[in-house]
């Protein structure tokens, strides 16, 4: 189907902007970028936002927890924010974790784990795993409800979540309620019929996921390996229930539907959603497109159920 307008018009005014050349682009550079290219909005309200510091493999891991109204404990959403794997923090995905916060009244706790190319693979999914297991042994410290964990993300962030579930299920847990898969990143490949119709053009381009890629692996051959790329698991056998929302306009539209069709062909529960009309990172703009609205409310009332 066409795009939808609203979408439309905020890529048209992205693409109005000079191209981006990954063949020069520093991180430091796209990191500044990507600060700046989400629409501004007034911040959702919740009971309580703080920041603190976990204990992980390699140092502290900085974690900010979104406490919803109401009586702890609550039930836990860990949440990786996405950016390649190169970009994107605390901030940068603020108002999403409001957002689902509010709508599914859980705690969410969005972790800032390490990025890429200072801290290449395994450090991002090592963060986020040890993030995780915190909340399994430690979580009542915070409010949280240590049996009932989800994980969840967008882009990147849906990898790493992925790949939590993959490695709470082979490492002895945690026992997770949810995964919550938003245009998740899930093969290091760039063959699938949505890379070849939306290699450039919906903001999010062929040749940009090249460059994550290339800074968040020491070598190629390391796509191989599950912890980066989860369709490549041999098994997805006793996963936790999953969401999966994907963008028709999507270069990973196609990677994220195989790892949802894998899922239910391994016998997990899963929920797959294509959003038409909208391209990559509608989910975080709720306040501007519709459908990201609608995707956010969807997010949210999965995360109610998983933890009914």
């Amino acid at each position: 189907m066409p795009l939808d307008p609203q979408a439309k018009a905020i890529l048209d005014a992205m693409n109005a902007a000079p191209p981006i050349d990954t063949k020069t682009l520093e991180p430091a550079a796209m990191r500044l970028m990507y600060d700046n290219m989400l629409p501004p909005s007034e911040p959702v309200a919740v009971a309580a936002v703080r920041d603190r510091k976990l204990p992980g493999t390699a140092g502290e891991i900085p974690i900010r927890i979104y406490t919803p109204e109401g009586r702890a404990p609550f039930p836990v959403l860990a949440w990786f924010h996405g950016g390649g794997f190169v970009i994107g923090g605390l901030a940068s995905h603020d108002g999403v974790c409001r957002e689902l916060c509010v709508e599914s009244g859980c705690l969410v706790v969005s972790v800032d784990y390490r990025l890429a190319p200072e801290h290449r693979f395994p450090a991002a999914p090592d963060d986020c795993y040890a993030a995780t297991r915190w909340l399994a042994e430690h979580g009542a410290e915070i409010g949280a409800d240590p049996t009932r964990i989800a994980v969840g993300g967008d882009s990147a962030g849906g990898n790493l979540a992925a790949v939590v579930a993959l490695m709470a299920r082979d490492r002895g847990g945690p026992n997770l309620r949810h995964q919550l898969l938003v245009y998740p990143v899930t093969d290091h490949s760039f063959e699938t019929r949505s890379y070849g119709e939306n290699a450039e053009g919906y903001m999010l381009t062929r040749d940009m996921m090249q460059w994550f890629w290339g800074h968040y692996l020491t070598d190629a051959s390391q796509g191989r390996n599950p912890l980066a790329s989860p369709l490549r698991a041999k098994s997805l056998e006793g996963l936790p229930p999953a969401t999966v929302i994907t963008a028709e306009f999507d270069p990973l539209r196609d990677e994220g539907e195989a790892f949802a069709e894998r899922l239910i062909a391994a016998g997990v529960r899963t929920q797959l959603t294509r959003y038409d009309g909208v391209f990559h990172g509608f989910f975080s703009m709720a306040n501007v497109i519709d459908r990201g609205r609608r995707a956010v409310e969807q997010a949210a009332r999965a995360l109610r159920q998983a933890f009914a």
